[in-house]
């Protein structure tokens, strides 16, 4: 059963890449505080399923995180490492609130 999330957080990097781990702990903590209302999905673009993913959403550089509405559609994109702050200004655009 598919659960209707309010954003899908999309973290797009390699557990290679430093900022891309530097980004783990945030992923970690946006699920544990948000995770009614939204999708926290990892692919690693150096996997041949994450290459694919890379190729999909269009990824020039890593970490890159895409943020996708209820519908599913791409309402804000950002590359590099994000602070949890700034990624929480991002999510209550779609009114997302802490549990």
């Amino acid at each position: 059963v598919e659960k209707d999330y309010k954003v899908t957080f999309i973290e797009l990097g390699s557990v290679s890449c430093i900022p891309c781990r530097e980004m783990q702990p945030i992923m970690k903590s946006i699920e544990e505080k948000y995770g009614k209302e939204v999708r926290v999905v990892f692919h690693d673009v150096m996997t041949e399923i994450g290459q694919l993913n890379a190729v999909k959403y269009g990824i020039e550089a890593i970490p890159t995180q895409v943020f996708l509405d209820a519908k599913g559609k791409e309402y804000y994109r950002h590359i590099g490492y994000f602070s949890e702050g700034e990624l929480l200004r991002v999510l209550k655009m779609k009114g997302v609130k802490q549990n």
